[in-house]
């Protein structure tokens, strides 16, 4: 179990959802946490919530200039966690080239911003820890998950590189795939979905994952397991099964 008190966090996309219950959860163990996002009334109302030290510095991770300024506002912390992601539903038959943008432009490129503002004074203390949250539409492509699904591979793909990098130095990374999570973002599915948590429950995996010693953690299980072994089946039945 990671010993919680007195350690200062920064979850990046804490407003609503999956990170706001996050924030929660680690506000209740005692962590001192900084919350950051667009909506500075969401983050200001989340503060006043929380039963621990609190505080908030607003953030637009798509400038590199506002989370370089954010960064610098929110100092010294013990742990990073990138939580901030937007969707749409999209096949190709129907793109649209600003909304897939911008799915890329946070969920991935976002994460690249803010870890790059966060990681040199890791490294400089070699004392850190950094959790990015991927995605199991992140395992293998998927129909009507143009930009979402992309996106989130590449956020995969990062966390993996950087574990590979500093697995054998002070600086701890780790990755969380979560399945379905009942939040705004998941409305504006007209579809079946399986596993669906609501935020507490996830953010309640997250924490347990944040508390081992594991690199990554894909759930809910039975369903993170489904997405783990499709990687396994050649392209002729993978399309056939998950399209």
């Amino acid at each position: 179990m990671r010993h919680w008190q007195g350690k200062r966090y920064w979850l990046v996309g804490a407003s609503e959802g999956l990170g706001r219950a996050l924030a929660m959860k680690l506000s209740r163990v005692g962590a001192e946490v900084v919350v950051s996002a667009r909506n500075e009334d969401r983050l200001k109302e989340l503060c006043d919530e929380l039963p621990g030290r609190a505080s908030y510095v607003s953030v637009d991770v798509r400038d590199s200039e506002d989370v370089a300024r954010a960064a610098q506002e929110v100092g010294e912390i013990d742990g990073l966690i990138y939580l901030a992601g937007v969707y749409w539903p999209m096949k190709s038959q129907n793109w649209n080239a600003e909304q897939t943008e911008t799915m890329c432009d946070i969920n991935f490129t976002g994460a690249v911003r803010v870890v790059g503002a966060a990681l040199p004074a890791m490294l400089s203390r070699d004392a850190g820890h950094i959790v990015l949250t991927g995605s199991l539409s992140g395992f293998r492509g998927l129909p009507g998950a143009v930009g979402y699904g992309a996106s989130k591979a590449g956020l995969m793909y990062l966390a993996e590189s950087m574990y590979a990098d500093l697995r054998n130095t002070g600086i701890k990374i780790q990755l969380a795939n979560p399945g379905f999570i009942k939040t705004r973002l998941t409305d504006k599915n007209d579809f079946n979905m399986p596993f669906i948590m609501d935020p507490d429950e996830a953010a309640n995996e997250m924490f347990e994952h944040m508390n081992d010693d594991s690199f990554k953690k894909s759930f809910p299980r039975m369903f993170g397991l489904m997405f783990r072994a499709s990687q396994f089946l050649p392209d002729w039945l993978y399309y056939r099964v998950f399209s």
